[in-house]
């Protein structure tokens, strides 16, 4: 049974993956000098899958000042957001 098109998630290729193509691993060994040339691409050694983790960076000065906006927004909303409740709304 397959699954619908629209169900299918976007960015399948994006994850981390935890097993290396071949060509990728000489890649790795390459960067880490551990990869001599001539040498047979069969038989390769492990190497280690780095896994990146980003996380978002926290804004702590626009914090405060959202915060007096916010407060700000809300205190002048409420009267209005009475005013249509009294009104009787649409029918």
């Amino acid at each position: 049974m397959s699954i619908d098109k629209s169900l299918r998630r976007k960015n399948t290729l994006q994850r981390a993956r935890n097993v290396l193509t071949r060509g990728e691993r000489i890649l790795q060994m390459q960067k880490d000098d551990r990869w001599a040339d001539g040498k047979s691409p069969y038989g390769l050694p492990k190497t280690k899958v780095i896994k990146l983790v980003v996380k978002k960076a926290k804004k702590k000065e626009e914090k405060p000042a959202e915060g007096a906006e916010g407060e700000a927004a809300a205190a002048g909303a409420t009267p209005a957001a009475a005013a249509p409740a009294a009104g009787g709304g649409k029918k």
